[in-house]
């Protein structure tokens, strides 16, 4: 794998120049031709050995290219809200949108890359980090982010004679670090570590390119061939099943059609419960334990279902300094240019904070599929992406609940006559609205499946009756409470 790049090849400046010339207009006029087209993201990642020049190569790519559509991604270790929520939560929210260059300095390979070359890795740290980095890439890969990882490599001495040569001169000694000289002594164990997780994480729709890098001129063309050769590359590579997250078989049930539509709860009763929960989610919102956990609510449900009367008796027991409400509706152009996915990691809560989803990531397996918007490969794909999302904001502390609020066709209908009759209410009703009454069984099917597939342990659904509204919204903080006090 290394072998080549540890024989530290060469390039004479006389061979050099007239490719240099060549790759940079290159590299200029596919840049454009992608930015026209807008229809994929690259990400190139940067990593390899310290002092092999990964910082001077971040610095030729912008030289070489327009750096007005490049956005340079540099992270050291997680500090402050980062350790807050999930690991990659931080890559999500900075993606550039399709047709613009990412390149990512201090990626989500760092932690592994650090574990590998460790005296004893964890094996299973090393097996679990890498089938979570597959599915995050095979999923960006999915939604048109081309990811390409570039491995910058060099033999030992090499690398102290580079730091020897920098180190030598006042003008350029500020590029050595003192990692950089500590390379020498460990140089076997990082190299080793490496070839793990190349080999571990290493794929046709991601693949690593180990780019030999004792001699400038060399590290420089290899990398602006590695780089073109993926911007000219055409549509979104085949990736392998394997590669995906997956959800196990499950029997659909009719959930929707076995609910109790009956269900009431007498408004004295009401009052009196509903003030007791508000007061009981006070305290667990507001208890020491919360603030190192989080809390998402999702809404879903038929339209009229009464989702923002429960949300605003959610609210009124919280501070409004430690909640946020993100009403959801259909994607606009700026987030139609990531996947899917991305506009919901940018609002992820902090610990001691409650984030509120009216409506959610499950359009993906509701409306987009009902409506046809996406190919059925889409969104059954969703299921277990969903899943995966989940369980990361479960292991990053946050309680996740799900709430499907359910009506019958009938109550709908005289709600919508209702809100058209309201000043106050007539704007929540669109001809949208009518229109998806005619598809209630499509609907109700999507619904059903998305139920089976999406409903586990560390992110459950709650399906509950609402042609009573008191009574949907007492059942709502029921749950809500419930949870709260059990894992707080």
């Amino acid at each position: 794998m290394f072998a080549e790049a540890e024989a530290d090849p060469s390039l004479s400046k006389d061979e050099f120049k007239p490719l240099e010339a060549r790759l940079r207009v290159a590299l200029l006029n596919a840049q454009y031709r992608r930015l026209e087209k807008a229809d994929k993201t690259l990400m190139i990642v940067i990593a390899g050995i310290d002092g092999a020049g990964k910082g001077a190569t971040v610095n030729q790519l912008n030289e070489w290219m327009d750096p007005r559509h490049i956005k340079t991604l540099a992270y050291g270790p997680a500090e402050g809200e980062e350790l807050e929520r999930p690991p990659f939560w931080r890559y999500w929210k900075d993606l550039p949108p399709k047709g613009r260059t990412g390149i990512v300095f201090g990626s989500w390979y760092a932690p592994l890359i650090i574990e590998a070359a460790s005296k004893k890795p964890n094996q299973e740290y090393i097996a679990a980090h890498s089938a979570a980095i597959l599915r995050f890439e095979a999923m960006l890969a999915a939604e048109g982010v081309q990811v390409l990882k570039l491995w910058f490599h060099l033999s030992a001495k090499a690398q102290t004679d580079r730091a020897q040569r920098l180190l030598a001169s006042p003008e350029t000694s500020w590029q050595v670090s003192p990692v950089d000289l500590k390379v020498a002594k460990r140089f076997d164990r990082i190299r080793n570590g490496a070839q793990i997780v190349l080999n571990h994480t290493d794929s046709g729709h991601a693949p690593w390119v180990v780019i030999p890098s004792a001699d400038e001129n060399m590290r420089a063309t290899r990398t602006a061939e590695a780089v073109l050769a993926a911007m000219r590359q055409r549509g979104v590579p085949r990736i392998p099943a394997s590669f995906h997250a997956h959800s196990s078989p499950t029997r659909i049930v009719d959930q929707l059609g076995q609910l109790d539509y009956n269900a009431k709860i007498d408004k004295d009763d009401y009052e009196s419960e509903l003030g007791l929960l508000q007061g009981r989610l006070a305290r667990a919102a507001r208890s020491r334990k919360f603030l190192d956990r989080s809390l998402i609510l999702v809404f879903e449900g038929q339209d009229a279902a009464g989702k923002g009367g429960a949300i605003r008796r959610i609210t009124h027991a919280l501070d409004a300094r430690q909640f946020d409400i993100t009403p959801v509706s259909a994607p606009n152009s700026y987030e139609l240019s990531r996947p899917y996915l991305w506009r919901f990691w940018r609002h992820l809560p902090r610990h001691g904070r409650v984030a509120i989803f009216d409506r959610s990531w499950y359009g993906r397996v509701l409306v987009e599929r009902v409506e046809k918007l996406i190919a059925p490969a889409q969104w059954r794909r969703a299921y277990a992406e969903i899943n995966d999302f989940e369980e990361q904001l479960a292991a990053s502390g946050a309680i996740v609940l799900k709430f499907w609020l359910a009506i019958t066709p009938d109550v709908q209908l005289e709600r919508f006559k209702e809100r058209e009759k309201s000043p106050f209410k007539n704007f929540k009703i669109t001809p949208d609205d009518w229109r998806n009454r005619e598809k209630w069984k499509d609907y109700s099917a999507a619904a059903n499946e998305m139920l089976a597939r999406t409903d586990v342990a560390h992110a459950p659904w709650h399906l509950v009756s609402a042609n009573d509204k008191r009574y949907a919204r007492v059942q709502v903080l029921r749950h809500i409470v419930q949870a709260m006090e059990d894992q707080l």
